[in-house]
């Protein structure tokens, strides 16, 4: 059969999948699975020999989209304690006599990150304080294995680039087992490869295994059969998430322009370079970073506001994260120090927990690079992996097909709801970045944040996100 009818037959298989109801992990389903799937399915499900008990699906939970909620933890405490998923390594405190899930309540697991040869870990005094196995440990939301097909490289991080190596490190890590043999890891790998979200998924899925570039991919959800509502959900969204989630994939950055605002330029001691004009307000300089699909949208501050207590409605507010200032040298012999992230807090009243930013003598803050006083990170993000400073707090652009069956979202489970996270985006990010031309609503409350959405366009955006 000629390729390009191929293509054709597929894409109106598509069209008539799209007006269809989607269906939950779609071919993972499906009796229709290859012998490979459907022997990594069976490896999937079952712990491995000499492992803690755990499987694959003992986190990425088959009947929750192959995510890990707190609902499905908090019942499998109360009616089986001792199921594996309770295991030592995801404790609150592993070396406690007494072992206490609370983390793992909010759908988090333990992770631990090797840091990149030209990083440190150091204390709020300057001091190094980096582990002698150069590990730190991070608590981090499962990710589903859904449409991971063509959404790779894989974790928050990215810092597994193939499904087989993801499998061998979980099993490895918190599956405590040993070696895996390769062809066992290509049956999981396999396995994942075949589970997508909708059939709208499985449709670009098989458009980029038929080598048609990722540009010429027809964008399914341009033929979905949408309610009114829904209709105009997606024109929000093209204005609000396109930018960074556009294209057939919905997990790659496509308006380089707009992503640039999120990059700002660094002076030496870490804070951000202001552009100061006379009469104008200080403006962040930003710099591009062509290539590169990790950002730092600013919910690592969001976290820390919640550890801080100045932002109780974070889902993970009531368990304690990690604080972290890292050192980025400028090799691996780590001898000259090049920055120390986040910078040393400079506040209105010297308090390094104050929020209010000091300004310098031109009237500009003084600030990292979330535009806060900052004093510390729960998480570093990729630059622990790259040793780039640019990386700090920076985090893979997720997919959003299946986004209404994953929750909690970003990298800790910091929000509980859709609803959660839209608001975020309408009262923080939007109107940040200018390219995307978002004028201000006023607040929905009184004393509450300007708004880039009206409570009618964030309704639309959420009805469309639920159907994508």
């Amino acid at each position: 059969m000629q390729p390009i009818r191929l293509c054709s037959l597929l894409f109106a298989l598509a069209l008539f999948a799209c007006a269809e109801p989607d269906t939950q992990l779609v071919a993972a389903q499906s009796s229709a699975l290859s012998y490979s799937a459907a022997a990594g399915k069976a490896l999937f499900e079952q712990p491995l020999p000499s492992t803690n008990g755990r499987a694959c699906a003992t986190c990425h939970v088959l009947e929750d989209d192959t995510t890990l909620k707190p609902e499905h933890v908090a019942r499998l405490l109360r009616e089986d304690p001792g199921n594996p998923l309770f295991d030592r390594l995801d404790a609150d405190d592993p070396d406690a006599p007494l072992l206490t899930f609370e983390h793992l309540e909010k759908g988090l697991v333990r992770v631990g990150l090797q840091l990149a040869d030209n990083v440190d870990v150091i204390d709020v005094e300057g001091r190094v304080i980096t582990r002698p196995d150069r590990q730190i440990f991070v608590w981090r939301g499962v990710p589903t294995v859904a449409n991971t097909a063509f959404t790779g490289p894989y974790q928050a991080d990215g810092r597994e680039p193939t499904l087989e190596q993801q499998a061998r490190s979980a099993i490895l890590s918190h599956s405590a087992g040993d070696e895996v043999a390769a062809k066992q890891l290509r049956r999981i790998a396999a396995f994942e490869q075949s589970t997508f979200s909708s059939p709208r998924a499985w449709f670009v899925s098989r458009m980029l295994e038929l080598g048609v570039p990722e540009v010429d991919v027809p964008v399914p959800e341009d033929f979905m059969r949408l309610t009114e509502q829904e209709q105009r959900g997606r024109k929000v969204y093209d204005a609000a998430c396109e930018a960074c989630h556009g294209g057939a994939t919905t997990d790659r950055i496509v308006d380089r322009e707009a992503v640039d605002f999120l990059f700002p330029v660094l002076t030496e001691g870490g804070n951000v370079r202001y552009q100061v004009t006379q009469g104008q307000p200080p403006e962040p300089m930003h710099t591009s970073r062509p290539g590169v699909d990790f950002m730092n949208v600013g919910f690592g501050a969001a976290s820390y506001f919640g550890q801080t207590g100045v932002d109780t409605s974070a889902f993970n507010a009531s368990v304690e994260l990690p604080r972290y200032r890292l050192r980025f040298y400028r090799d691996a012999s780590r001898r000259e120090a090049l920055v120390d992230l986040p910078p040393t807090p400079v506040t209105v009243s010297g308090d390094p927990f104050d929020p209010r930013p000091a300004l310098d003598a031109q009237g500009a803050p003084i600030v990292g690079g979330n535009l806060i006083p900052q004093q510390f990170t729960t998480d570093p993000g990729r630059a622990a992996i790259t040793g780039d400073p640019a990386d700090f707090e920076a985090f893979d652009v997720p997919q959003l097909r299946g986004i209404a069956k994953t929750a909690p979202y970003f990298h800790d489970n910091m929000r509980e709801t859709l609803e959660q996270v839209v608001d975020d985006y309408s009262r923080f990010v939007l109107l940040f970045i200018k390219p995307l031309g978002f004028q201000p609503h006023p607040p929905e409350q009184e004393g509450g944040r300007r708004e880039a959405l009206s409570p009618e366009e964030k309704a639309d955006l959420l009805a469309y996100l639920r159907r994508l």
